[in-house]
């Protein structure tokens, strides 16, 4: 039931409210808008053009040239193709998404679980010595899922070494925020040009388009070519390609910017109210999401759910059990309300002998 593959969206369905899965509501008017023109062209293949397009918005953003630059079909796209680097050696920083495990073990590639102690920060001062020598590729999120720690970017500097390629997935990094300087993105590596990091990015979940599946890679030259040999012609359609160039262009990083501050008041007051509950928040959160401890955690999770709440069990991530629960930041009435219901599950499951 908890294997590495299952993900959040199991546990919703309709009537549930959505606690379970970290997107952010539906897709603004902007994208809808250039989703829907898009669906004008779908007897055709998608053109040279709209990749093209799609291309120069990213490297606007990122200060990055077209040869560093691959289209994603969402991030698991990037993590089904690391194998194409042919390493001999994965280390994946513990607890984080499951789907870079999935993709390597497929592929026979021996995995180190670097399993960080809570509150699971890297030390930049010991994460040399906790990763194999020989580990000629690092995976590592930050934000990291499902934990909501982001790291500093001289943590993952201290990682690289020669003859090693580290992978980074930044899939909620657009909406993470210094809040003394109030800026946005404060420990990406999306714009540094390097031979050796690889940053995966998403926009489904920022965006609300989980089921539109879009995404980008940014790599030096020789790395996107190595992933690029033998990929499937025409890997995003015509409608993600319109949706991804409106994400990254100015009009979506206007909106990532009003996003990113509506998630930190949202999850202070998340936080503040879990606390008033008596709930432990596991670590300081710094993505649109926070884990929790709890006793009883899949019997509060299933509890939850008959209640009318979706919740995701850690029961699959490596370093955490199934006493952790990850709860998606929701507006204040939402939360109050699944908080509400959350107290009197976990009383029903003191009170209940069994």
């Amino acid at each position: 039931m908890y294997r590495p593959g299952r993900h959040g969206d199991v546990d919703v369905e309709p009537g549930v409210v959505d606690f379970a899965v970290n997107v952010r509501g539906s897709a603004p008017d902007f994208v809808r808008a250039a989703i829907v023109d898009a669906c004008a062209h779908l007897s055709s293949y998608p053109a040279a053009e709209h990749v093209d397009a799609a291309v120069a918005a990213i490297c606007a953003l990122h200060q990055r040239d077209q040869g560093e630059v691959m289209l994603l079909a969402g991030a698991a796209d990037g993590f089904e193709m690391l194998p194409r680097l042919g390493s001999r050696h994965a280390a994946l920083i513990q607890p984080s998404f499951t789907e870079p495990e999935i993709a390597l073990s497929a592929a026979g590639i021996p995995i180190t679980q670097v399993v960080l102690p809570p509150p699971w920060h890297i030390d930049p001062t010991d994460i040399g010595e906790r990763i194999p020598a020989d580990a000629d590729l690092v995976v590592v999120g930050n934000p990291t899922n499902p934990t909501s720690v982001l790291h500093s970017r001289a943590a993952l500097e201290a990682m690289r070494k020669p003859g090693r390629i580290l992978v980074v997935d930044e899939a909620f990094a657009d909406l993470t925020v210094d809040e003394a300087s109030g800026d946005r993105e404060p420990q990406s590596l999306a714009s540094l040009r390097c031979d050796d990091v690889v940053v995966i990015r998403s926009v489904t979940k920022t965006f609300g388009l989980a089921g539109l599946r879009a995404g980008y890679l940014l790599a030096a030259p020789a790395i996107v070519e190595a992933l690029s040999r033998g990929r499937r012609p025409w890997p995003l359609s015509t409608p993600a390609l319109a949706a991804l160039t409106e994400c990254v262009g100015p009009a979506g990083q206007r909106f990532c910017d009003a996003a990113a501050r509506t998630v930190i008041a949202e999850r202070d007051f998340m936080v503040e109210r879990l606390a008033l509950a008596g709930v432990a928040v596991s670590t300081e959160p710094a993505a649109p999401f926070v884990l929790i401890e709890t006793p009883n955690g899949l019997a509060l999770k299933n509890a939850l759910r008959a209640e009318g709440f979706g919740v995701r069990s850690c029961a699959n991530f490596v370093g955490l059990g199934d006493d952790h629960v990850r709860l998606a930041v929701r507006d204040n009435a939402t939360v109050d309300t699944m908080v509400d219901a959350l107290t009197r599950v976990r009383k029903d499951l003191d009170d209940d002998p069994r």
